[in-house]
């Protein structure tokens, strides 16, 4: 969990406890990370720490990420302190053409490796339903 040159974890962790560091690991399943220039990070199955040091949170993040031209994770609508509710979230999902939310789109594109216009096609074959147009596309 902690490097700290050899040290006993056990002992690292009395340290920073008594130093006022509180040290949570995270269950993440993915991690995206948006950048300026649309090359997102993907981690799927990252190790995530969280460590509050005198009320400054920090997170660590291990593992490999995947870079992708768009993960899709701006319209989530799972967000910490965030409103599933809050009507400006309104329409984050709403159908653009046929039915079929953009975000689905893109997930099923990412997911699948395809384009986004036979991310579509395969989300009307499938009746909307992205598992199923996945596992078609691939």
């Amino acid at each position: 969990m902690f490097g700290g040159g050899g040290m006993n974890p056990r002992k690292m962790k009395q340290m920073m406890k008594q130093m006022g560091i509180d040290v949570e690991e995270l269950d993440a399943e993915r991690v995206v990370i948006e950048t300026a220039d649309g090359d997102d990070l993907v981690f799927d199955g990252a190790q995530v720490t969280k460590m509050d040091a005198q009320g400054q949170e920090t997170y660590q993040i291990v593992g490999s990420p995947d870079s992708v031209a768009d993960a899709g994770a701006s319209g989530a609508t799972a967000v910490e302190g965030g409103d599933a509710d809050d009507p400006a979230l309104d329409g984050a999902e709403d159908a653009d053409d046929g039915g079929i939310p953009e975000e689905d789109v893109k997930l099923v594109a990412q997911q699948a490796g395809v384009s986004k216009e036979a991310a579509r096609e395969a989300l009307e074959a499938a009746n909307g339903e992205p598992a199923r147009a996945i596992s078609d596309l691939q």
